[in-house]
């Protein structure tokens, strides 16, 4: 439908950056790397359609950056090089509306610095942290926000805050299903279950057995 509509409107931004957001979505459930690249390259075509129409476009300086983190996650090599184009790209994103996708950009660039190695590449734990607390703080109901901190925090064996992060999280849970609810939320409750039961589960063995990381999302 969304490639449907951009292909009638070429020439429409918002149309076009909603064809990337479908594409990443839809790259999230692919099952071999040649599907996820395919549509990670129709969605990065879709974002810079609608950057050369709307240079100031949040929503497509993200979507650009989202999918481009699905295309890296297709190569071996040439991966850096498209590690420094999503966190441009996501800067960018937090300049223009720092609020977009429930603090999408600071969420994404946290858990970039998170995840990527700091040898050779972007990954940088005190700017991890930095952005990981700036989503929180912004969009601090957004489960995934959360779930980040905790996860940070056990990976840097840090168990008291972890805990206490968790606490938190767990008083607001019956609210945030209830809020994040319906067909269009249940890939992500699929996603944030897991890892909230990862969590749980590293919280109760020793501190060098850390939770598993979830991979970048954004909101449905």
């Amino acid at each position: 439908m969304a490639k449907h509509e951009q292909q009638e409107r070429p020439a429409d931004a918002e149309r076009s950056w909603q064809l990337a957001r479908a594409c990443f979505d839809r790259a999230e459930f692919s099952t071999n790397s040649v599907q996820r690249a395919e549509l990670a390259q129709q969605g990065i075509a879709a974002a810079r359609n609608a950057l050369a129409q709307q240079s100031n476009s949040a929503p497509a300086h993200y979507y650009l950056a989202m999918n481009l983190g699905q295309l890296a996650r297709t190569k071996t090599l040439g991966a850096l090089r498209l590690v420094d184009e999503m966190e441009a790209e996501f800067k960018t994103a937090r300049a223009l509306d720092e609020l977009f996708d429930y603090a999408g950009p600071d969420r994404n660039l946290g858990r970039l610095y998170f995840q990527a190695p700091s040898t050779l590449s972007v990954g940088d734990r005190k700017l991890a942290k930095v952005h990981l607390d700036k989503a929180a703080k912004l969009a601090p109901d957004y489960p995934e926000n959360q779930l980040n901190l905790i996860e940070a925090a056990l990976r840097w064996n840090q168990l008291g805050t972890a805990r206490k992060e968790l606490e938190a999280f767990d008083s607001k849970l019956d609210e945030a299903r209830r809020t994040f609810s319906g067909e269009a939320w249940v890939g992500a409750w699929l996603d944030w279950n897991g890892r909230l039961q990862a969590i749980r589960s590293a919280l109760r063995k020793p501190a060098d057995t850390p939770a598993r990381a979830g991979g970048m999302r954004k909101a449905p």
